[in-house]
């Protein structure tokens, strides 16, 4: 049975460390779809708060793309295994300079086309809810301080509130805990 888990959330909200960690403690239940917004700047030697109108859209289009073909890889290599997506596609409408509806045009889609592709999303709340984000230190292509990064979580937790199985996981002092809480709640999605 395919289960494709997104696992969203604004700057710092611990996508990366948990979903690494959920990998690294059962490789034979998880397959990891790794960020590909990370992956585009990088490549690109460049982060969003660099790029005019323009660059901000082109590379929006590459990271839906990379995001699609990497699913599709992924899930290829990998049929009996959960995915754990490092984000999904909706979380690109969060970022495209003229607002998500225009997204979903440009890319000849719609949101609610997007969100059948996944079972069920996992919304982390931001660090910076708790006073403990970091900004780029953990993610040289982060550009967000602590307000914008809760605010970019709460703009993704809305685009992504037409899910019928979007969950929430706040934000934790320490990251083993907020893997507890994921793991918890992916036993209960996978069963």
């Amino acid at each position: 049975m395919r289960r494709w888990i997104v696992l969203t959330g604004g700057p710092g909200s611990g996508k990366t460390a948990v979903s690494a960690a959920l990998l690294a403690a059962d490789p034979r239940q998880y397959a990891l779809v790794p960020e590909a917004a990370t992956q585009v700047y990088a490549a690109l030697q460049t982060r969003w708060d660099r790029l005019d109108v323009p660059g901000r859209r082109d590379v929006q289009r590459q990271i839906y793309r990379l995001q699609v073909e990497q699913e599709a890889r992924v899930a290829g290599e990998n049929p009996d295994k959960t995915l754990l997506l490092d984000r999904g596609t909706i979380d690109g409408s969060a970022y495209w300079p003229d607002g998500p509806e225009d997204y979903w045009r440009d890319l000849g889609t719609t949101a609610e086309r997007e969100m059948a592709r996944y079972d069920a999303v996992i919304w982390l709340e931001s660090s910076a809810a708790i006073g403990r984000y970091d900004g780029d230190n953990s993610n040289a292509c982060r550009f967000e301080n602590a307000n914008q990064a809760m605010r970019n979580g709460e703009l993704l937790r809305r685009l992504w509130s037409g899910h019928p199985r979007l969950l929430t996981v706040a934000a934790t002092r320490d990251i083993e805990e907020k893997v507890r809480h994921v793991r918890e709640l992916l036993l209960s999605e996978t069963k």
